[in-house]
């Protein structure tokens, strides 16, 4: 494990250490005074690299490091935190955030459930949305950013009530080629990770896997019961509790939504964070699965729903028949 910052120290001259405030395997987070600007306080997120593999290894991974920080530097949302900030010192990288005050809802999903109630669907709809416009903007940047973190605890709620995506921990560049490294190599958090991020390299996900992550996030929120990860589901399907069967309060429409985000094939989930968005607030109902994934006859049954479509196929059915029994008749 990497040996803590201890308080009071002081990193580039201006970075005044105050305390650890979130810990993970590849490094920390940090609350820390801007000794520039008076007042101002600040998160570190700390970067150590793994120093046991190969010096070209080491050499790319920081290369990217500093090529995608200087992208998030140029990121400016109202529910990101700014980056305003990043260096290296010695095998240690570190980007500077705004530090957000609140509490993540993972905390606030914990309180809910000690009072042995669930978080409103009116609520957490309302969060959806400013997370909505915070991947929005991530999937809209040439190239394309992909979160590939998004949980409970990693979304925060500030005393005016503003939602802030606050860990870019596993931010992934969608260049071209495919071929972006990821800023910290991992898989994400496994609950709210779809299958395609297991491979590791980051070359099958998309904004999708936004999506999925998404809509477990809001399962988890709604219901206090975390989602079935994946694998699993991938193994035993029935092992995803259906939402309202947890908390019946849920309306049938925001579960619908929810278990199309979570669908375990990317193809059969929303194709964007604004159709998702559309079907879960917004005026459009929710097909019951996506249209390049309906069966032959599923498609057939929609358009016999329809008037005149109905008639004419009943009409050339009754002719059909018709021909039939005259030809038997001869």
């Amino acid at each position: 494990m990497p040996v803590a910052l201890k308080t009071g120290e002081v990193l580039r001259g201006r970075y005044r250490i105050q305390e650890r405030i979130g810990q993970g395997g590849m490094g920390s987070i940090y609350l820390a005074d801007d000794l520039r600007l008076e007042g101002r306080r600040c998160a570190l997120k700390e970067v150590e690299h793994d120093r046991t593999v190969p010096a070209k290894i080491l050499k790319e991974a920081r290369t990217q490091f500093l090529r995608e920080a200087t992208f998030l530097a140029r990121l400016d949302h109202p529910n990101l935190p700014k980056v305003s900030d990043f260096f290296s010192i010695g095998v240690r990288d570190y980007l500077v955030m705004d530090y957000v005050p609140g509490k993540d809802l993972r905390t606030r999903m914990l309180e809910a459930r000690q009072q042995n109630s669930f978080l409103s669907e009116e609520e957490v709809l309302g969060w959806a949305n400013q997370l909505a416009d915070a991947l929005a903007y991530l999937h809209k940047q040439e190239p394309p950013l992909v979160h590939r973190d998004i949980k409970p605890s990693n979304l925060k709620i500030t005393p005016d009530g503003l939602l802030k995506l606050v860990d870019f921990g596993l931010v992934k560049a969608l260049a071209p080629d495919e071929m972006t490294l990821t800023i910290i190599q991992g898989r994400g958090t496994a609950l709210y990770t779809p299958l395609e991020q297991y491979g590791g390299d980051g070359l099958h996900t998309d904004v999708r896997s936004d999506i999925f992550a998404f809509g477990a996030t809001l399962y988890h929120l709604l219901t206090n019961r975390p989602p079935t990860d994946a694998r699993q589901r991938f193994l035993h399907p029935e092992s995803l509790g259906q939402p309202r069967g947890i908390n019946a309060a849920i309306s049938q429409r925001t579960e619908r939504a929810i278990l199309w985000a979570m669908e375990l094939h990317p193809d059969a989930r929303p194709a964007s964070i604004d159709m998702f968005r559309e079907f879960l607030v917004g005026n459009r109902d929710i097909p019951q699965r996506p249209q390049s994934l309906a069966r032959p006859q599923e498609t057939i049954l929609r358009l016999i729903d329809k008037t005149p479509e109905r008639i004419l196929l009943w009409i050339s059915a009754g002719l059909l028949f018709v021909s039939l029994i005259a030809s038997l008749a001869r």
